[in-house]
């Protein structure tokens, strides 16, 4: 959706950040839903691996199962997938496009890897669609993402209900329009309960706002006399984090589009032990045969969290 710019900007106070949908998942068994489709206007896209992909629908089997490319292990895909989609004003640059051409093409690239990690049984995907530090941006831009994401979203629910795929918005959604929050909140309640693929998408996130947040739930905890500052640990602030609305809400993968070599206060407590992959590919141009090569980039990595080798 954009490229984002890393740039400091005041913190949020606790009841402007978006927390989490109301039901609590830390005990729940899987609540996963349906991936969202994001219709878009058609636009012009030129992918330069697009001649390479095989299509998706010719690896089903016989059965109606589908199969997974050569070369990926079931066994051993990861359960949580990120992605920073970065590149898309220079996308629509190189093809003499307005940056409006570029967004809208990321939508599709979105769409597109949406299904193939429903159809690779991914169990979590999170996409960074909008920072904080991204409402600095140009005005005319601004309003038309945000208007983008309202319709993308408002034209599909109907689609995550029917493909069994569960929404989950995280970020500060104070700053989002009226007509935006109410259509996410609808969005989240009538996909609560799919099982497919949790789709987590972060609107006005900043991964340092979310760790200020959780902290700052704590602290009240502690000053109504419910914790003492000696039961406060990792796994307390983990489950105050607002990826924790899923079972898996640590990313074993982070994918970053467009040659950019940073994580861009991107959910930074949460990527300790994320595996890395970087891509030159513009996000438009993500398509079938990136995502498999970020796959396979995946699983021939040994993680070891920290411990020597065989200690795993």
């Amino acid at each position: 959706m954009l490229t984002l710019q890393p740039n400091y900007f005041p913190l949020p106070s606790l009841q402007n950040f978006k927390c989490r949908p109301s039901i609590s998942f830390s005990r729940r068994k899987s609540h996963r839903t349906k991936p969202r489709n994001f219709s878009s206007p058609p636009t012009p896209r030129i992918s330069a691996s697009s001649a390479a992909e095989t299509s998706v629908e010719e690896k089903r089997s016989v059965d109606g199962g589908d199969t997974l490319p050569e070369g990926l292990s079931r066994d051993a895909m990861p359960r949580h997938v990120a992605v920073i989609m970065d590149g898309n004003a220079r996308w629509a640059r190189a093809q003499g496009l307005p940056p409006a051409a570029g967004h809208e093409a990321g939508v599709r690239s979105l769409k597109q890897m949406v299904k193939l990690s429903c159809m690779w049984e991914i169990k979590v995907l999170t996409v960074f669609a909008f920072s904080s530090q991204n409402w600095f941006r140009p005005k005319a831009e601004v309003d038309f993402l945000i208007s983008l994401f309202e319709s993308v979203l408002r034209a599909d629910i109907e689609n995550f209900v029917r493909e069994n795929i569960r929404l989950c918005v995280i970020g500060d959604s104070s700053k989002l329009p009226k007509s935006l929050q109410m259509l996410i909140n609808e969005a989240e309640e009538m996909t609560k309960n799919n099982t497919r693929l949790d789709l987590m998408v972060a609107v006005s996130y900043s991964g340092r706002d979310d760790i200020v947040q959780a902290c700052q739930k704590i602290a009240y905890k502690v000053k109504d006399g419910l914790l003492e500052p000696g039961d406060i640990t990792e796994l307390l602030i983990e489950q105050e984090l607002e990826t924790n609305a899923v079972d898996f809400p640590f990313p074993d993968l982070l994918i970053r589009t467009s040659g950019e070599l940073r994580v861009s206060n991107f959910l930074l407590w949460q990527l300790a032990y994320t595996e890395l992959f970087f891509t030159g590919s513009l996000w438009p141009d993500f398509g079938e045969a990136e995502y498999v090569q970020a796959l396979q980039s995946y699983q021939d990595r040994q993680r070891r969290f920290g411990l020597r080798d065989g200690a795993a």
